[in-house]
């Protein structure tokens, strides 16, 4: 049958030659899978990766960052969404129902306890927020509706590194399920699946937006686990909840990838360097970097990590207001003011406390985070000592 142009375009009978490799794998781009018969459609399985149903439930493209995620997390399975903040909200939604308790650091990222204090409250989750560097205090906070802890490490804005063995000790033995935020880990600083002393967290949580990313460009979060059991419940919550990803962007962090190692250490380093410099100027009360003597928590920081990530914070001392640290964060020039990090550019940004925390926290001050990128360290420094000059 002689068919027109315009059914040809779509029905074309050409099919390139098998074997083209190259170093980035393939972007696939589908919501319609083909199938070639009915018995290959019925039999199709994507749960376990061995065939393709719909481009929601994957396609080689995610297939293969989801792997090689897996592995940058020392995990088995991994499951991909739009957002870090996603990725909790599918852990959040696989585990719990109405009645369960969910424990969360009061030092945790902001997002992730307004997700328990507003959405999880409306379903009937309870949530209860608990000291992270007080492993005591999170035993006693256990209690008999307690279903899942989320870890974090290092906390965010404020930097304390907690004990993860004891908590992940803890926790197991009461039967609670743990979780880690390993966005600042990036799955370089540690393993969360192989804390020390036979520890380890259940499910890791990763923002895929940060290190993985690098270029402050492409929104991903991941769900990663060692379990066939608690994977497949967060497979099955993932496709109702029909969380997907572009293929774009996932080819970016398959770019990416492969160089994430080498830029979470350089950034590392710069960050030190100008962590260590920031500490000893006068305008600076306290700094907070886990890999530093002093910061809280370094000691567990030492016994877990190789490295840290570019990230810390300072407390500026007590002597200037809120009003003379913020014209300071405007006076800097390569330091760009913005949320994230992991990225090339560093940034900036200041906090207040208090409206962040739920239970005493001890630093006085007032807070700024910064971000290094990976400019030269020494540029950073000197942008940071022409802005310090204004503070008067």
């Amino acid at each position: 049958m002689t068919r027109r142009s315009a059914t040809d375009l779509i029905h074309h009978p050409y099919k390139p030659p098998a074997g083209f490799e190259a170093p980035v794998p393939g972007v696939f781009k589908a919501s319609t899978v083909i199938f070639a018969n009915v018995a290959a459609m019925r039999a199709r399985r994507w749960k376990d990766k061995q065939g393709y149903t719909y481009g929601l439930h994957g396609t080689p493209t995610t297939f293969t960052l989801e792997e090689r995620v897996a592995t940058l997390e020392g995990g088995r399975f991994t499951l991909l969404v739009p957002s870090g903040l996603a990725a909790v909200g599918l852990v959040d939604a696989a585990f719990l129902r109405s009645g369960d308790e969910v424990l969360v650091p009061d030092n945790g990222y902001g997002p992730g306890k307004e997700l328990a204090q507003a959405e999880l409250a409306r379903w009937g989750i309870k949530h209860r927020f608990y000291d992270a560097m007080d492993p005591a205090a999170f035993e006693r906070a256990i209690g008999p509706d307690t279903r899942l802890a989320w870890l974090e490490a290092a906390g965010s804005v404020t930097m304390e590194f907690p004990d993860l063995r004891a908590l992940a000790r803890i926790a197991r033995a009461r039967g609670v399920l743990t979780v880690l935020d390993n966005t600042w880990g990036a799955g370089i600083a540690f393993n969360p699946f192989d804390l020390g002393n036979g520890q380890s967290v259940d499910v890791s949580m990763h923002a895929l937006t940060k290190y993985p990313s690098g270029g402050g460009d492409v929104l991903m979060g991941a769900v990663t686990t060692r379990d066939d059991a608690l994977y497949a419940r967060l497979a099955q919550t993932h496709m109702r909840w029909g969380w997907g990803v572009g293929a774009n962007d996932a080819e970016a962090l398959l770019r990416a990838l492969p160089s994430v190692a080498l830029r979470y250490r350089a950034q590392d380093d710069a960050a030190r360097v100008v962590a260590k410099w920031l500490q000893q100027r006068p305008e600076i009360g306290r700094l907070l970097h886990p890999a530093f003597e002093g910061s809280p928590g370094h000691e567990h920081w030492a016994a877990h990590c190789t490295a840290a990530a570019g990230l810390f914070s300072v407390l500026f001392d007590e002597r200037f207001t809120v009003a003379q640290v913020d014209r300071f964060v405007d006076a800097l020039k390569l330091f760009r003011i913005g949320y994230s990090w992991g990225g090339a550019m560093s940034l900036v940004v200041p906090y207040e406390l208090q409206p962040m925390r739920s239970l005493p926290h001890g630093h006085a001050g007032v807070l700024v985070r910064f971000s290094i990128g990976l400019e030269d360290p020494q540029d950073l420094i000197a942008d940071l000592e022409q802005a310090l000059s204004g503070l008067g």
